[in-house]
C-alpha cells in the first residue's frame, strides 16, 4: 500500500512537471479561487486528518479558536459555494499549506473522467487550446488510492471530534 508521504510526492512530481512546461500557470501562492468556491466540504482520509492535526496543533489558541467558529458555521451551512475555514482570507494563502489535504494538491492539475477540471479559468483556457499539450493527473485513480488510506469524513467532522476531544482532556486534567 503507497504511504500519504509517498502519495503526495507523486502528486506533487505531476503538479511540479506541469508547472515547469507551464511557468505562468494559475495556480500558485496567491491564487485562492478554488478555496473560495468550494462545492462542498473537503474530505479527508484518517491519514491526511493526522497530518493535518500535527500542523493544527502547532497554530496560536486565537486562529485555533477562530477554526473552531468557522468549522462550527461550516457544518451546518447549506448554502453553496464555500470558503476554507483554512485560507488565510487576508493572504490568500492555506493556514497548514505543506500538511493540506490530497484534494487541495490535486486541484487544478487533475482531472476527472466524467466532471472534467474544477478550475473555471483552467478550464477556459482548455477550451481555448492554450494547455493543449497538458499532461493531467487522472483524479479517478487519486480517489481509489485514498480509498485505500482509511475512512473518510468532512473535514469539519475531524476538526470538531478533536476539538471536543482536547476539550475532554483539559477537563480531565484539572
Amino acid at each position: 500500500m503507497i504511504t500519504l508521504f509517498q502519495f503526495h510526492h507523486a502528486i506533487d512530481t505531476r503538479v511540479d512537471n506541469i508547472r515547469d512546461n507551464h511557468p505562468d500557470w494559475l495556480c500558485g501562492k496567491g491564487c485562492d479561487s478554488c478555496c473560495k468556491r468550494l462545492a462542498e466540504v473537503p474530505q479527508l482520509t484518517a491519514t491526511e486528518w493526522d497530518l493535518l492535526r500535527t500542523a493544527l496543533e502547532t497554530l496560536p489558541a486565537d486562529r485555533l479558536r477562530e477554526l473552531g467558529r468557522d468549522m462550527a458555521v461550516l457544518a451546518t451551512q447549506s448554502t453553496r459555494p464555500i470558503v476554507c475555514p483554512l485560507l488565510e482570507q487576508s493572504t490568500g494563502a492555506c493556514t497548514v499549506y505543506a500538511q493540506r489535504p490530497v484534494a487541495c494538491r490535486t486541484y487544478g492539475f487533475y482531472a476527472q473522467r466524467e466532471l472534467g477540471l474544477y478550475c473555471h479559468e483552467i478550464e477556459t483556457l482548455v477550451a481555448e487550446g492554450a494547455l493543449a499539450d497538458v499532461v493531467w493527473g487522472n483524479h479517478d485513480a487519486i480517489d481509489q488510492q485514498l480509498k485505500a488510506l482509511g475512512e473518510s469524513k468532512p473535514l469539519t467532522e475531524w476538526f470538531q471530534t478533536w476539538q471536543a476531544n482536547e476539550q475532554m482532556k483539559r477537563i480531565i486534567s484539572e
